[in-house]
């Protein structure tokens, strides 16, 4: 096992859901924690509160990871801040729900430029950060299962989680040299604001269609983006990890068992 031993994190699009329990679970292991936000302030001063309360440093920074001109200068704000930065989380996204009959190519730029160029500009100035310091790093991309499988009716969506999975993977080779892994964590559906449950105890919502029964709880993202943190992931890399509920494990019991037409619709 490598002695890396990370103290500091940066986790885009922490001001809720699962970047919100990831700031929170990197400051549980000890680290200082820069946060990030679109629109709303108030819920990333929420986060720092939370991160503060475990003893740890919080820095809260604006960011629009579309603006790709403006958002690499955002994440070295926040690694001059902390010190440094060892651990990076790529998690600010958006989704769509447009087939791709109906999808505009305003819709589309807006998905891929938040989902893959903004996961891009981040991810590469962090590496930069961590490559001049020396002391190797973790890079991590909130994917999806969507990654693995598509889902109809969201072509930009898709094809974004797609191109980061595969980000990740080059990321991993072109790094590994210095010290750094690039891993992606995939999650199913998770009771976040995204999927319209972020108040909802995930252990009562059914989900018959997937193995454990229910949707996932966005600390269950948090805790396998914190292993894939720390020093005793130090010989993964390269890996995209599915935290479904085996959900990407029923295709064929799906294909098989589905009796109409309704899985056409958005």
């Amino acid at each position: 096992m490598s002695d890396f031993q990370p103290t500091t994190a940066i986790i885009t699009g922490s001001e809720s859901g699962i970047g919100r329990a990831t700031a929170v679970a990197l400051a549980t292991a000890g680290m200082d924690i820069g946060i990030t936000y679109r629109s709303e302030p108030d819920r990333a001063e929420e986060t720092a509160a939370e991160v503060r309360a475990l003893g740890r440093k919080a820095f809260v920074e604006q960011i629009d990871v579309a603006d790709l001109e403006h958002a690499g200068a955002v994440i070295d704000r926040l690694a001059d801040q902390l010190g440094g930065v060892d651990v990076f989380v790529a998690d600010a996204g958006t989704g769509d729900n447009t087939p791709l009959l109906e999808m505009t190519i305003e819709q589309w730029r807006h998905t891929v430029a938040t989902d893959l160029d903004g996961a891009f500009v981040t991810i590469q100035a962090a590496a930069k950060r961590m490559v001049a310091a020396g002391n190797g790093g973790r890079i991590i991309g909130i994917t999806s299962v969507h990654e693995h499988q598509p889902r109809y009716g969201s072509s930009a969506y898709d094809a974004a989680k797609h191109g980061l999975g595969g980000l990740l993977k080059t990321v991993a080779i072109e790094l590994a040299q210095y010290g750094i892994t690039a891993n992606a964590v995939a999650p199913g559906e998770i009771a976040t604001r995204m999927t319209g449950a972020e108040d909802e105890d995930p252990q009562t919502i059914d989900r018959p269609g997937v193995p454990l029964g229910r949707p996932g709880n966005a600390w269950e993202i948090a805790a396998a983006v914190a292993f894939l943190a720390s020093r005793g992931s130090s010989y993964i890399t390269g890996v995209s990890l599915p935290v479904d509920g085996g959900m990407l494990q029923m295709g064929p019991h799906g294909g098989s068992h589905i009796t109409s037409n309704d899985w056409r619709s958005a």
